[in-house]
């Protein structure tokens, strides 16, 4: 378990909810990833992400799925792709990335509370 924060700590951390509407391949990463495309609704818009999903998600299966991402993080530079959005999701059993979503759409940009 990691160390307690307080909930000013927690409250630093922008997570949103949007909808992916775009996926493709990203074959020059070096761990197997798509590129994805999440529009976080009016006030954010539409940002970049690199995912390592691969194993349980196919881009067709993406496009239209919500998910939830830190929006606060700086941009990272992973190769060709300007990550700026952490894109949030669980390891399974076999550490497979499950994607962090909400059981019941929500508008695009509403933030985690």
């Amino acid at each position: 378990m990691a160390d307690e924060i307080t909930y000013a700590d927690f409250e630093r951390v922008d997570i949103r909810v949007g909808t992916i509407v775009e996926a493709s391949p990203f074959p020059e990463a070096r761990k197997p990833a798509f590129k994805l495309v999440i529009d976080f609704g009016p006030e954010i818009g539409l940002k970049k992400s690199s995912a390592q999903i691969t194993v349980h998600y196919t881009p067709e299966s993406l496009v239209g799925r919500q998910v939830l991402g830190v929006v606060n993080f700086p941009p990272r530079q992973i190769g060709p792709v300007r990550s700026e959005v952490l894109t949030l999701g669980f390891e399974d059993e076999a550490g497979a990335i499950v994607l962090a979503a909400t059981d019941k759409p929500v508008p695009n940009g509403k933030k985690l509370m």
